[in-house]
């Protein structure tokens, strides 16, 4: 964990208060006493904050007396539901809420709306980290937040001890949905790699000498999201097209045949070649994959 409590620092640091101390919660404290920010902690369960006062958090008795504390209050709980419940009893006016908690978008804005309607400025986070990367700016991980713009800045140099931070706007929802739609990213991603190595585990292949391979091979692949965009702005999803829908289409069936042969399951594969069947059947077979994207919009996107 870097130290940030050197002879050049600030006498002292903005004091705050953590409302959850799970696995996340601990890390994010840690991080901000060894960077020598007072810090006031509760927990529904009060065992799990010990380690935190032995380090030098001040324990409080209950949620509400944690957040009459410090101006600035901080919530990592397990859901929107436990923030509700947390701070049912709590004096909110003037305090500065920042949400940690994982949720919806759709749940940010009820957050904050409720947030503000006690009295409070509100901020939502989505942490794209892991406990182990809080505390080290090395890892690359970072904290998106979105909401009160004017929050954000007063406490900017607080939020960036644990980990980078990225302000995304004053909808509340947008941390959590650039949070999510990161993480279904990474869900495509990893089924993708789940059925690479289910194809050739048996074969008198390594998997250690295969990982690489794979990994280079999706490194380089990533790039095409950059086109996707491009295609999204301009609403032109043919022009430069090297592969298009056709042919992918067409290949599909290749890997199909394949996984059949290997005895491997195509339920990881089949959802998204049938959606490629479909817009290539209704006349798009010249587009890039950019294409596709409207026919998942259930809001009435137009394909």
């Amino acid at each position: 964990m870097t130290d940030n409590t050197s002879a050049t620092a600030p006498a002292s640091r903005p004091p705050l208060t953590l409302l959850g101390t799970g696995a996340m919660g601990t890390a994010l404290a840690r991080a901000w006493l060894a960077a020598g920010h007072p810090v006031t902690v509760w927990n529904r369960t009060p065992g799990r904050t010990a380690a935190l006062a032995a380090e030098g958090a001040t324990v409080a008795a209950s949620a509400a007396g944690a957040v009459a504390a410090n101006r600035l209050v901080i919530a990592c709980l397990l859901d929107d539901a436990s923030v509700g419940t947390a701070l049912e009893d709590a004096d909110l006016a003037g305090r500065d809420l920042v949400n940690l908690t994982t949720g919806t978008p759709a749940e940010g804005r009820a957050r904050a709306a409720w947030a503000t309607s006690r009295g409070a400025r509100f901020l939502d986070g989505g942490i794209m980290a892991v406990p182990p990367m809080i505390g080290h700016p090395e890892s690359g991980g970072y904290v998106f937040y979105s909401g009160s713009g004017e929050l954000f800045e007063e406490h900017r140099d607080t939020l960036a001890v644990p980990a980078g931070t990225r302000y995304v706007g004053a909808d509340p929802g947008f941390a959590a949905l650039h949070d999510v739609a990161l993480l279904s990213a990474m869900g495509g991603l990893f089924a993708g790699v789940t059925h690479a190595f289910a194809l050739v585990r048996g074969e008198d292949i390594a998997p250690g000498d295969f990982a690489p391979l794979l990994a280079s091979w999706l490194t380089a692949m990533t790039l095409s999201v950059h086109r996707t965009a491009e295609q999204l702005e301009s609403g032109d999803y043919t022009t430069g097209v090297v592969s298009n829908l056709a042919m992918q289409a067409a290949g599909n069936a290749t890997l199909l045949r394949t996984a059949e042969e290997q005895g491997v399951s195509t339920e990881l594969l089949r959802p998204y070649m049938e959606l490629m069947t479909r817009h290539v059947a209704d006349g798009h077979g010249d587009e890039d994959t950019a294409g596709m994207i409207g026919r998942l919009d259930l809001r009435g996107g137009t394909v």
